[in-house]
């Protein structure tokens, strides 16, 4: 009877940390957006990260966290990741909605959810999620309207989500959470070049640095601190299979923010996204400690 309130407890709140971080960042997205006629989205991508890092740097301070080479080439893989993540994320968001966007790069932690899958029981929530991401995707006339390039970058991103959440784990368990802002760091170092090259001295306009600013705390500060907590207290199958409710995350910041209606077969879809999530919560307690997986 005690420990049945800190089982329950303990499960809710990595489960609550995804739930902010998944509503900041396609809010963030939302936001992002209105960046792209100025600096692009490959500046945009650039100066969310650089503000990102300094304000996790700051407030995290990585540099008290004791490394070995072992852990810091797996810092390295994840900063890498999380930098192509939100390039190629941005990138696809120049031609394709949002939802649609975000749904495709979920394929990510969909690969994850399976690989990673042992019990009958969670094949029944990536069916649900991969009928609500089927639901999403626009089929008959509405698919001339998704752009090829756009989609492969989505799905381009999707391939860094996964390796984001696989070595995200394993560096959160040597470091805890200071191995974000690091990770955000690098990934800010690898993507500069891009953006730089690309804007130029636009990225220096005053009226962006405010939105940047905002866009970095959302977008990245906030979601992968708060992502980093869930990663060393969920299974990687957990994990990844949570992480489904993010294109019904992306399809109401669109409502929100960008007026972007929905129809019944896309509320559907949010329906299905949502009662995976829920099983996989449910079905996750009995579950002794994360999946770290082995080199």
């Amino acid at each position: 009877m005690i420990t049945a309130p800190r089982s329950l407890a303990s499960t809710l709140f990595p489960v609550g940390l995804l739930l902010i971080a998944m509503a900041s960042i396609q809010t963030g997205a939302s936001l992002a957006k209105s960046m792209f006629p100025i600096v692009g989205a490959q500046g945009t991508t650039t100066l969310r990260l650089i503000f990102a890092s300094i304000i996790m740097l700051l407030i995290l301070r990585p540099w008290r966290a004791t490394f070995t080479a072992r852990s810091l080439r797996t810092v390295f893989i994840y900063g890498i990741a999380l930098g192509g993540m939100n390039f190629l994320f941005y990138m696809s968001l120049r031609t394709a909605p949002l939802g649609i966007a975000v749904a495709l790069e979920f394929t990510g932690p969909l690969a994850v959810a399976i690989y990673a899958s042992r019990r009958a029981i969670d094949f029944l929530w990536i069916a649900l999620a991969i009928i609500g991401l089927l639901l999403l995707i626009p089929t008959g006339e509405a698919s001339s309207s998704i752009d090829l390039t756009g989609a492969a970058y989505a799905l381009s991103a999707g391939a860094c989500w996964a390796l984001y959440i696989l070595f995200g784990q394993k560096a959160g368990n040597d470091n805890g959470v200071q191995t974000a802002a690091l990770g955000v760091m690098i990934a800010a170092l690898f993507v500069a070049p891009i953006g730089i090259v690309h804007a130029g001295s636009a990225l220096l306009t005053p009226a962006l640095i405010p939105v940047a600013i905002a866009v970095a705390i959302l977008s990245t500060a906030l979601p992968y601190t708060l992502e980093m907590v869930a990663l060393t207290r969920l299974p990687a199958r957990t994990f990844g299979t949570l992480m489904s409710i993010e294109p019904a995350f992306g399809a109401l910041s669109g409502l929100l923010f960008l007026h972007e209606h929905l129809s019944f077969a896309q509320w559907m879809a949010i329906t299905c996204i949502i009662l995976a999530s829920t099983g996989a919560t449910l079905t996750m307690r009995n579950q002794a400690k994360p999946l770290v997986p082995v080199d």
